[in-house]
């Protein structure tokens, strides 16, 4: 492809909405173009990238087995009331009405539809197990759309869908999911940790991720470096303490505290390190009982885990301080379990606390060497309740724990028959019976791994995609093409032989100066580069540099397509 017949538009500047730097260089570099909030145009630069993830996408679904269709976009509120679904899942869903004022929605996902197919056209056992996959545009209405294509409000994704006559069968196939996904993100050439996860909204029995890791990431990665153990920070186990409780050495004592509130107030104001000072919290459940929440000073909640203890309680959410004041007597920044008539839940933390620091229920004031058996009773639970930390013990118990940040792009549930039970969706096992079938969910953020890549693969200059994304392979800047005959045969005959050997090159032709071809191709990410200039055909040579190569090196015009197929492809 030449530049001057194909469409390159770059910016020396970012606009000011851009944040991460995805998000500045997708548009410095006219990958996309923004319409409206959480909407964007796919450029011509852009759209190839996306296409090249989609191939890699789709090459690998095929040979795990899976079969591509293509769905709707749009739903029929019908399906989504057979699931429950049609108010459970919130404003995310973009809810339309067509000139009947029938109920729709734009497709934030797509297990109702794939599950109505399924119980339409799969009778018998003899027909699974079965793998539909799409890759297929969804929208869902993010309150605060941002980051560019990393949060829109619409986005590509390729969703496929499993379905099996029994557990054994499911989890076979996640097998071969989770293999094909790591196969993908290790093709698009992207450093990436496979972790487990929580089921969350889609449900099910199962769940892992797939992040690319970068230090922008939203998802904090909790890891053993001495094993294969990997968690999102919400799902990660925070391992209980093997040794035993310390016994009192202290007695209970009342603490004047005048404005310290916080954790780190106290703490400097006692000067007691924050792992011996309770943190309380007060929180209230859906059928409006009212717990008491304990963990250490230095740790903080994970409401995932907290979540899941309140499950038949419809949830949980923080008291206000309303709510707290009317029944403890006392702000937030004071509270404690001593003389509590609330029922206590604490982290397992906690339960090898000795000699620690409370809230005394009173404004400005703390309790100190407090202890549980002696100056209040045991904790009527002890649970996992926080989020784990860097030095902690591995669940696996193969050394200690490490945090890092990642970017979801991909994500494998066992459903189970949540969906399959509500909709109905059966086969005739081998004695004859009806009998629900086992599903299973796989997505993966198509348009997101772009940014995602970006995220991982840039330098001030700009992006640097992995070859297997990039746009083009390989860039050629023609210093003075249009002003030098030598230098316009020598590019032409070099592109003509690139091109019939396979390669995908950018051929700058246009009649700019060499600093501004030399940035646009920086920019834009093409990960090689060679440049022919006059200077360096009269010795016969054209400059090669990688795009991670500090400096260029020469290579000869003779026999250049052989060297460069080489630096692209170790061939």
């Amino acid at each position: 492809m030449r530049v001057t017949q194909f469409f390159l538009s770059t910016l020396k500047e970012a606009p000011a909405e851009a944040e991460l730097i995805s998000h500045k260089l997708m548009l410095r570099a006219g990958l996309i173009r923004r319409l409206g909030s959480g909407l964007y145009t796919w450029m011509p630069l852009g759209l190839r990238v996306l296409r090249k993830v989609e191939s890699i996408v789709r090459e690998e679904m095929d040979r795990s087995g899976a079969i591509e269709l293509l769905m709707p976009a749009v739903q029929p509120a019908e399906l989504w009331q057979e699931s429950h679904r049609w108010e459970e899942f919130g404003p995310q869903m973009l809810k339309i009405k067509d000139r009947h004022q029938r109920d729709f929605c734009f497709g934030p996902t797509h297990e109702e539809v794939i599950t109505d197919i399924v119980r339409r056209e799969i009778k018998s056992y003899r027909q699974l197990p079965v793998n539909f996959y799409q890759i297929q545009t969804k929208f869902r209405d993010e309150i605060r759309p941002r980051f560019g294509v990393m949060r829109a409000r619409e986005f590509v994704m390729k969703d496929a869908y499993s379905f099996h006559v029994d557990r054994a069968s499911l989890e076979d196939g996640y097998r071969q999911m989770h293999d094909a996904y790591s196969r993908i993100f290790s093709r698009l050439g992207l450093r990436f940790r496979v972790v487990a996860a929580d089921t969350g909204a889609i449900g099910g029995t199962g769940s892992h991720e797939f992040h690319v890791l970068a230090d922008s990431g939203e998802d904090a990665i909790a890891f053993c470096p001495d094993s294969d153990y990997a968690a999102n920070i919400e799902l990660a186990e925070a391992v209980a303490s093997a040794a035993p409780r310390a016994a009192p050495s202290q007695g209970l004592e009342k603490i004047a505290t005048p404005g310290q509130h916080t954790i780190e107030e106290v703490s400097a104001f006692l000067k007691i390190p924050a792992h011996r000072i309770l943190k309380t919290l007060m929180v209230v459940t859906g059928d409006q009982r009212e717990y008491l929440l304990l963990l250490r000073g230095d740790h903080s909640l994970n409401e995932v885990k907290t979540g899941k203890l309140f499950t038949l309680n419809q949830g949980f959410r923080f008291a206000s301080d309303a709510e707290i004041r009317a029944r403890m007597d006392a702000g937030p920044g004071s509270l404690g379990p001593v003389g509590a008539q609330i029922p206590v839940i604490a982290d397992r933390g906690v339960a090898a606390m000795s000699d620690f620091v409370c809230g005394a229920n009173q404004d400005g004031f703390h309790l100190t060497g407090v202890n549980f058996g002696r100056d209040l009773p045991e904790p009527v639970q002890v649970a996992d309740l926080r989020n784990v930390v860097a030095g902690d013990p591995s669940p696996d118990g193969k050394g200690r724990l490490e945090i890092c940040r990642g970017i979801e792009v991909g994500h494998i549930f066992q459903l189970g028959s949540k969906y399959s039970t509500a909709l109905n969706a059966t086969f005739l096992d081998e004695a004859g019976q009806n009998r629900i079938m086992e599903m299973g969910c796989y997505g993966i953020g198509v348009s997101r791994i772009v940014a995602a890549a970006i995220e991982q693969n840039f330098d001030e200059r700009g992006i640097i995609f992995p070859l297997p994304m990039a746009p083009f392979q390989l860039s050629m800047v023609a210093i003075g093409y249009r002003k030098s005959q030598t230098v316009r045969n020598a590019a032409d005959n070099l592109y003509r032989e690139l091109s019939e050997a396979g390669v995908e090159v950018l051929l700058d032709d246009r009649d700019e100066r060499p600093g501004v071809m030399f940035a646009d191709m920086e920019l834009i990410g093409v990960p090689h580069r060679i440049v022919l200039g006059e200077r360096g055909l009269k010795t016969g040579n054209v400059e090669y540099q990688g795009r991670r190569d500090a400096q260029a090196r020469q290579v000869p015009l003779q026999g250049a397509v052989e060297s460069i197929k080489s630096l692209l492809w170790g061939s």
